[in-house]
């Protein structure tokens, strides 16, 4: 295994056992970041972390300059944020790769199918991890070609009546087993929802950010001293005492506005409706009324310190960096979304243990919903124990 492979980590899951989750990701932890970025400054630390991160590696580089310029103690030195859009798009595209790559491996009947991705054939964004706008402009005519490809292909309809046609889950369920035969995302969820409307693990969302000022700020500087205080505190995150959950169904803006259980289906599900609502939004919209579909910032927390966030696909992601006096890192934590979703003790990990032993294709869905972003292997006890002894 090379040093790239064992820097980038993996996760066994193991249903119907008390310690159902094993691995973790090196790269976060024993003070490797610092290691690797220390002495860099601007767009090197993004270039390297975006190497490190490949899956998300857009939303790793926007955390890196927001943190970068919150801590920047010479301000000439700062660069530009980049615009929202760019987020948006690569966030859309993140949920059709995983709905297209990670689903269908998930589910094998799906993956057995003649030409499985046909439905992406025609599809204008690419899943290739490189085809990047590099424009305001160009991200914004992007999202306008998605918008139009997936009411044209997908929905044979405008994206924002489909929107308010299948807020609640039982509407969209529906709306999957109708179109089951011809998509295989709905048929991936029609399937999953069979298996999985009934599996509620139990919520302890990961809240963060908030609408009052005062208390996220409150919460940020926590967050920011445990990073700095232990340097594998991002390897097994907590939250006010316990692990936390995060993804597209515990994002800010959703925040009290649902009275539906939180199933694993409901999660799975929030991928769809997320890549519709980010796909709605129009460039002829008023700054002043654009909508904060993916919220991301940063606030300083110290001297030459800052913490930057920002929603992504799998959740919500956080930078922690020290600076020098020279503007240089001098220390870097990065806390991802999948090492608070593969917390050892944490939401997904209690619900692996509650089902059977034998019961793969639950954990399958799980997985799925929770979205690693390394390598995550779904096999049962007895499994282990024959490969242990071969």
């Amino acid at each position: 295994m090379s040093a790239a492979m064992n820097l980038a980590g993996n996760y066994t899951l193991r249903p119907g056992v008390p310690h159902s989750i094993e691995g973790r990701r090196p790269v976060v932890g024993n003070g490797i970041l610092r290691r690797l970025l220390q002495g860099q400054q601007g767009e090197a630390v993004e270039r390297t972390l975006g190497q490190l991160f490949t899956l998300c590696a857009h939303a790793h580089r926007r955390a890196a300059r927001l943190a970068l310029n919150a801590a920047q103690p010479h301000p000439e030195k700062r660069l530009l944020n980049e615009p929202a859009v760019l987020l948006w798009l690569e966030t859309a595209r993140d949920h059709l790769r995983s709905m297209a790559l990670d689903w269908p491996r998930r589910q094998p009947g799906l993956s057995a199918k003649p030409d499985p991705l046909a439905w992406l054939r025609d599809c204008p964004l690419s899943m290739s991890h490189t085809a990047q706008p590099s424009t305001e402009d160009q991200a914004w005519e992007a999202l306008t070609q998605l918008r139009c490809w997936l009411e044209d292909r997908l929905l044979g309809q405008p994206t924002g009546s489909w929107r308010v046609q299948h807020r609640e889950p039982a509407e969209l369920a529906q709306w999957c087993r109708s179109h089951a035969p011809n998509l295989p995302p709905a048929q991936a969820l029609h399937t999953w929802h069979q298996l999985t409307n009934n599996l509620a693990p139990a919520t302890h969302s990961l809240d963060v950010l908030d609408s009052d000022p005062a208390r996220q700020a409150a919460a940020l500087q926590a967050l920011a001293s445990a990073l700095a205080q232990d340097i594998n505190f991002a390897q097994h995150p907590t939250w006010l005492g316990q692990g936390a959950e995060t993804g597209p169904w515990t994002r800010l803006r959703h925040r009290h506005q649902t009275t539906a259980a939180t199933t694993a289906w409901t999660r799975l599900s929030s991928r769809l409706t997320e890549l519709m609502e980010i796909a709605a939004i129009k460039p002829h919209t008023p700054t002043q009324h654009m909508p904060d579909v993916l919220a991301s910032g940063a606030q300083q927390v110290g001297e030459g310190q800052a913490i930057a966030w920002c929603e992504m696909a799998r959740g919500l992601l956080l930078h922690w960096v020290q600076l020098d006096a020279q503007g240089r890192v001098a220390d870097y934590r990065v806390l991802a979304p999948t090492e608070w979703n593969f917390h050892p003790q944490g939401v997904l990990a209690k619900a692996l243990s509650t089902l059977a032993p034998q019961d793969t294709a639950s954990a399958s869905a799980l997985a799925a919903a929770f979205d690693a972003c390394v390598d995550c292997q779904v096999t049962t006890a007895d499994a282990l124990t024959e490969n242990s002894h071969a």
